[in-house]
């Protein structure tokens, strides 16, 4: 016998623990959540369709736990600390054995985020999955994109292009015999890291930041736009991990680190006086103009849908 709609959001979405945060979560037809006093409330949504956002054959609890953290690295670039998430899903098929996988893995995004699963929706199609995000930053000190100045240092957090190179290698575009680099990167696609943390010690500090999801070029040219300055960048300064310098063609390399996507670290600009933090990189400097410029060009300067 199939497993209607709301069997299935009981049995696999409605055990999302307690927050003190969260007033009314799952059952309603809406969901509830208390904001500090003198906070604003930051949301965000991010959409992740099957064929299109990762491939059709990765693993459930990856699927779900990939999404989740996509959309957290928003909060993360907004310095705001985490409250609730609701996840719209649409499924071709009420798979229970491939559901419970998927929960599991979101379970596991909900622990590392403190993301509490507090509403959604559940729909029939192809498989989609939308997260949207809820959090909250003090009401003077959010982090924004529009706060770069001239004078300013540009600086990313962990390292670059492993998430395209990874999923290269899942995609058979890429080969290695080192199954430990295979591993690291294909585990950097497959499970990133919001760093909601190293956003929210940012506030107050940083002038703007960003989340590199499109590209490092892409995503500067964000922030530079919206600040109306430039953005300088030194390719020999982007931070690259022990298993993407241990790849062959440095071309390739230089490509994804540039323009790959998926990243989810986090781009900020500090100010000149400002020590950078031991978990962020100076890769370059914020100047009077417009737009982004490279020492180095690729052929790409990062994703975009409709492109």
């Amino acid at each position: 016998m199939n497993i209607g709609e709301f069997s299935l959001i009981e049995k696999f979405f409605a055990h999302g623990g307690e927050k003190a945060a969260i007033e009314l979560g799952i059952g309603d037809d809406a969901a509830a959540v208390r904001v500090p006093y003198g906070h604003l409330l930051q949301i965000s949504t991010d959409t992740a369709i099957e064929g299109v956002h990762f491939p059709r054959d990765l693993l459930p609890a990856d699927a779900a736990y990939r999404s989740v953290m996509a959309a957290a690295s928003d909060l993360a670039a907004m310095g705001a600390s985490p409250i609730a998430m609701l996840l719209a899903i649409t499924l071709p098929a009420c798979d229970e054995a491939w559901l419970s996988r998927f929960a599991k893995g979101l379970r596991a995004a909900s622990d590392v985020t403190g993301l509490l699963l507090v509403g959604g929706d559940t729909t029939r199609g192809s498989l989609s999955l939308t997260v949207t995000v809820l959090g909250s930053t003090p009401a003077a000190s959010g982090l924004r994109r529009d706060g770069a100045r001239p004078g300013d240092r540009v600086c990313v957090s962990g390292t670059l292009g492993d998430a395209a190179a990874g999923l290269a290698i899942i995609q058979g575009g890429l080969k290695t015999s080192d199954q430990a680099t295979a591993k690291f990167l294909k585990e950097r696609f497959t499970g990133p890291t919001a760093r909601l943390a190293l956003g929210e010690s940012l506030l107050g500090v940083a002038t703007s930041a960003i989340d590199l999801s499109d590209g490092l070029l892409a995503d500067a040219e964000h922030v530079a736009k919206a600040s109306a300055v430039a953005i300088e960048i030194n390719s020999d300064k982007i931070p690259l991990s022990p298993a993407m310098r241990g790849l062959a063609d440095s071309g390739q390399i230089l490509q994804w680190a540039l323009a790959g996507g998926d990243d989810y670290e986090l781009l900020v600009t500090l100010p000149p006086d400002e020590p950078v933090p031991c978990e962020l990189t100076e890769i370059g400097r914020v100047t009077d103009g417009l737009g982004v410029s490279c020492d180095q060009t690729p052929a790409s300067r990062g994703y975009d849908h409709f492109a």
